[in-house]
């Protein structure tokens, strides 16, 4: 499909789409592995082939390393992460107490490297922090997204709620207009998946590269023709704490792939 019939194709979902998104029942979840062609659903089932594994493989490695001033690694404070970190991913983002916001696996992660290892936190999308992104959400692949029941939460949910319904770019589009309102149908020949944070960090066949869910969401605004916010903004934070609790009770498949 050309450039031009993709952009009209976008152009039909906005006049298509409801004023209002309504949000997806409960009942109505469904991962994006549900959309996938035979072919890339057995990739990313046998870890022999899942090309996310690499990078799992490598934040084992890191996880064992010493690193800082402190020459302390993330086994010295946690253990064995096959039992201390199942569970984990599936719980953020999560409320920090010492920033007073809420945080994700990343910025957590260069939270420990910078209070408790004392060393330089790692760049965001570098393959050292999506290695170990990766390796501490493989250990709770099969849980249940379960975002926590704090109060706290509820300023950042509400934020995320309203960048998820805000149209935006030149194409005056929203998330929810893709992924509530016209979710199942086809673009471009792929079918718009209803927008879960379930497999990130994934492989996407796009990219020939793993990547976070930020990364998508940053594609995702290009595609509408808007500006991109920075990573790790409060505004990309908001949106995911709003997209773990819209997929609340989807299990987790890091490392997925995607198309």
């Amino acid at each position: 499909m050309t450039r031009w019939a993709q952009r009209s194709v976008l152009v039909a979902l906005v006049v298509s789409a409801t004023t209002a998104s309504a949000q997806i029942p409960q009942s109505e979840l469904r991962s994006g592995y549900a959309d996938l062609g035979r072919d890339t659903k057995a990739m990313q089932d046998d870890d022999t082939t899942n090309p996310g594994m690499l990078w799992a493989l490598d934040g084992e490695a890191l996880w064992k390393t010493k690193a800082g001033n402190a020459e302390r690694s993330c086994a010295d404070c946690h253990g064995d992460a096959k039992q201390t970190m199942k569970g984990v991913s599936a719980r953020y983002p999560a409320f920090e107490g010492t920033l007073g916001r809420p945080i994700n696996l990343d910025q957590r992660i260069n939270l420990c490297r910078a209070q408790q290892q004392q060393a330089r936190p790692f760049s965001y999308e570098s393959k050292e922090l999506l290695a170990l992104s990766t390796y501490i959400g493989l250990q709770s692949r099969g849980e249940k997204l379960n975002p926590p029941s704090d109060p706290r939460m509820q300023p950042s949910l509400n934020a995320g709620k309203e960048l998820f319904s805000r149209r935006v770019g030149q194409l005056n589009l929203s998330c929810a207009q893709c992924h509530d309102d016209n979710w199942g149908k086809k673009l471009a020949g792929n079918t718009v998946p209803q927008g879960h944070p379930n497999g990130y960090p994934l492989y996407r066949l796009e990219w020939q590269s793993l990547g976070s869910l930020q990364r998508r969401l940053r594609n995702c605004m290009i595609g509408m023709r808007a500006e991109p916010y920075e990573y790790g903004s409060t505004e990309y934070v908001d949106l995911e704490v709003y997209l773990t609790s819209r997929g609340r009770g989807l299990p987790v498949e890091t490392p997925a792939v995607r198309p």
